[in-house]
């Protein structure tokens, strides 16, 4: 596997290549891979390289071999300290100078993003600043991105970050696109570790009777015990679904003339009846036909039956 760091550190020693050498090696340990199979590239010493190929639109010898260990890594480290809240000048030139020699070259590259400032309150530069970048730019970006302030060097923390970045990023390189979830401490339940939803007529523990599941027709219940089916369910302000329907020109209608009836011979539902089909299954519920003793729902306040704003505001005045 050949991982390739991209280090924008200015300084000698360099927090900025301390933490790209500490995510390759975790990498490195994680992939299984040599030592050997890792390259580094210090863009200070590409400096100049990097501003004559926007004057002169060729890069230059360094460069261009930096472009091609970079085109060709399996993942990539990109590290950079946080000059005004974003990533160094150099950081940016160095990726856009590659997008215009090669516009493709990190599609569909894992890079892991990770940069190194003087205080924590820089952190959200990986988000704001490395994601959309590298995005825009087509590589895939892994979850986890290391940001290390001054304090964290020597901290707890910075090392389970790194471990977890570099294994993300091995697990993208290789193919798999994914870590395996860690098992979570005994008698701690995970994020996903949650029962599985309750069906039927189960119940919740202390709470209320979940609502059964509708049987399609009579027969029995999920739970074995017999169900009274659809075609049983009484509704309010009439007769039960085996009355008020016959066969053409048999009982009332609401208006008091004959049911039509099916053309076959089923019964048809009355004035009390649900509709539905010729066996009385899909009955609507009772609320929606009216109260019990066939009274009709009260209505709304409409647009004619409230106050006028005139009215109110005279009552409301002194005298009025």
């Amino acid at each position: 596997m050949r991982i390739v760091v991209v280090s924008a550190g200015l300084s000698v020693p360099s927090s900025t290549r301390l933490l790209g050498d500490r995510l390759a090696s975790a990498a490195v340990a994680a992939s299984g891979a040599e030592p050997g199979d890792v390259r580094v590239v210090e863009l200070r010493d590409l400096a100049v390289e990097i501003a004559h190929t926007f004057t002169n639109g060729f890069p230059g010898p360094a460069l261009s071999e930096a472009f091609d260990a970079v085109s060709g890594a399996d993942g990539l480290i990109v590290v950079t300290p946080v000059f005004s809240a974003s990533y160094s000048g150099l950081f940016k030139s160095f990726f856009d100078a590659l997008s215009s020699t090669d516009p493709e070259a990190l599609t569909g590259t894992p890079v892991l993003v990770a940069a190194t400032g003087g205080s924590a309150r820089h952190s959200l530069v990986l988000d704001h600043a490395l994601r959309p970048l590298f995005s825009y730019l087509r590589a895939v970006v892994v979850p986890t991105g290391v940001y290390a302030a001054s304090e964290d060097w020597g901290a707890e923390g910075l090392d389970a970050r790194i471990g977890r970045a570099a294994r993300e990023l091995v697990a993208w390189a290789a193919g798999a696109g994914a870590v395996p979830r860690q098992a979570a401490p005994a008698g701690v339940p995970g994020p996903r570790d949650v029962p599985p939803p309750l069906t039927g007529a189960e119940a919740v523990p202390g709470g209320p009777a979940l609502r059964q599941a509708a049987a399609p027709v009579r027969g029995s219940a999920p739970d074995g015990l017999p169900s009274p089916g659809p075609a049983a369910v009484p509704v309010h302000g009439g007769p039960g679904p085996s009355q008020g329907g016959g066969p053409a020109g048999s009982g009332p209608g609401p208006d008091g003339h004959p049911s039509p009836g099916a053309a076959d011979g089923q019964p048809s539902p009355g004035p009390g009846n649900a509709p539905g089909d010729s066996a009385g299954r899909y009955p609507v519920a009772a609320h929606r036909r009216g109260t019990p003793g066939g009274a009709p729902l009260p209505k709304k306040d409409t647009f004619e039956n409230v106050t006028p704003f005139e009215e109110r505001l005279a009552a409301l005045r002194p005298g009025g």
